[in-house]
């Protein structure tokens, strides 16, 4: 695929939604709820978690290489610190799963596919988070919640609420417009070989959905096409 008209607008639109995640999560915890108006931190947890859904999104584009196309190295960087960032995820293991789900979309060889017992929403969740949620991690992010609590002076309400809840909640709204919809099986059956429909959102419904992840068969398609070129892709059907 041809990288010129976008070799460098992508490690330009990655470094925008790394600096705005940051900059959400240093404004957000510093105020704390005690000086945000009550009416807004529902909107601010909203805006933390489509930012935490930005940036997992960054680092799956950096699995597929097209973060920064011409240069390899700097685009490996920028997925470790998006998977760093967003939970202590190893960038190398989420790599390889994320390989075997589009060598073997919705069936056994797919890590991101329901157990072929629990195939509902909830359940399929949960199946979904454990398959990729380590013990090592889960100690590194209570460490880093503790850090927050007694050497930043963080209250425990702060951290949970624009932290916490917010990473929690993108994982779900991943799941659900990137996993859940596209891949459920279809009442005709699945149609080969991508096994996987896509949303036809709105192009502002698709972006605040999931970064138009609910392109979800030109993703499969075409997937050197980073997220922000998915809705000119045309779908191909066979």
């Amino acid at each position: 695929m041809d990288y010129p008209s976008y070799k460098w607008k992508g490690l330009l639109i990655a470094s925008i939604v790394l600096v705005s995640w940051g900059a959400a999560m240093f404004c957000s915890l510093s105020a704390g709820t005690a000086s945000i108006p009550a009416a807004l931190i529902p909107l601010l947890v909203l805006f933390n978690t489509f930012l935490y859904t930005g940036l997992f999104i960054t680092a799956h584009d950096a699995m597929h290489g097209t973060v920064a196309p011409a240069l390899p190295r700097m685009n490996a960087f920028i997925g470790r610190l998006s998977t760093t960032l967003y939970a202590l995820f190893s960038f190398s293991m989420l790599l390889s799963k994320h390989r075997e789900h589009h060598a073997n979309p919705a069936s056994d060889g797919d890590p991101d596919y329901h157990d072929g017992t629990h195939t509902g929403l909830f359940r399929w969740y949960v199946h979904f988070v454990f398959t990729y949620v380590t013990w090592k991690q889960l100690l590194g992010m209570a460490v880093l919640y503790n850090a927050l609590k007694y050497l930043a002076g963080i209250p425990d309400h702060d951290i949970l609420l624009f932290w916490v809840f917010p990473a929690l909640l993108s994982t779900f709204q991943l799941f659900y417009f990137g996993t859940f919809l596209p891949h459920r099986e279809p009442k005709e059956g699945y149609s080969e070989p991508h096994r996987a429909v896509s949303s036809g959102y709105g192009m502002l419904l698709s972006f605040l959905s999931c970064y138009h992840f609910g392109y979800h068969l030109e993703h499969h398609a075409y997937p050197r096409l980073p997220w922000w070129k998915l809705p000119t892709a045309l779908p191909k059907r066979d």
